[in-house]
């Protein structure tokens, strides 16, 4: 039985189990379907028989660990805007979405194989991300920082282009700055000067 499927766990080991999400995402990232469970859990530091209590198949962990980064993604959004400015809230999570997508893609043939078996872990998460774009950019047209003519959806295909260009670690100056390029365009327009 996958440690999530029922009452909540106890403090040591859903930080064992957070280890073991985040090493796997690395790992996943870096060798793809032929990642071992033992390197997964050696990068966790923890035993492999922790691994498979929480995790019974590959498929279970691959899923799990995708939903796991969605999760962070989205769920980092009130504490981005308390912290600072809507504006700024919003570049650092656009950073922090560039990140994820890097990692999905580089974990896309294990995600391939999740999708063979018949889940589909991408079920919610194109919504929860939606939802999270919007809150930020709601924010920011607020404060009067962003414009209120570009939708949310226009700007999640825009940074699912630049994701596309990051795929690559030599390429992640290329998405800054194709990000900057794309948050200054979001600047409200000032006012046309009569001629």
């Amino acid at each position: 039985m996958a440690a999530d499927a029922g009452r909540p766990l106890r403090a040591d080991a859903q930080r064992n189990r957070d280890k073991i999400l985040a090493a796997a995402v690395r790992v996943f990232t870096e060798e793809g379907l032929d990642a071992h469970f033992e390197r997964i859990a050696k990068e966790a530091g923890v035993g492999t028989g922790t691994l498979y209590r929480n995790f019974p198949t590959r498929e279970a962990l691959i899923e799990a660990a995708y939903r796991n980064e969605v999760a962070r993604l989205c769920d980092s959004v009130p504490a981005l805007l308390e912290a600072m400015a809507p504006h700024e809230a919003l570049r650092a999570w656009t950073r922090r979405f560039i990140d994820y997508a890097t990692a999905k893609l580089g974990m896309a043939d294990a995600m391939r194989a999740v999708l063979a078996a018949g889940t589909n872990p991408y079920a919610d998460s194109h919504q929860m991300i939606q939802d999270a774009l919007a809150t930020l950019m709601e924010a920011g047209t607020a404060a009067g920082a962003i414009r209120s003519d570009i939708s949310p959806t226009d700007m999640f295909a825009a940074l699912a282009g630049i994701a596309l260009t990051s795929a690559r670690p030599e390429q992640r100056e290329q998405a800054e700055r194709l990000l900057d390029l794309t948050l200054d365009g979001l600047r409200p327009r000032l006012p046309r000067s009569p001629r």
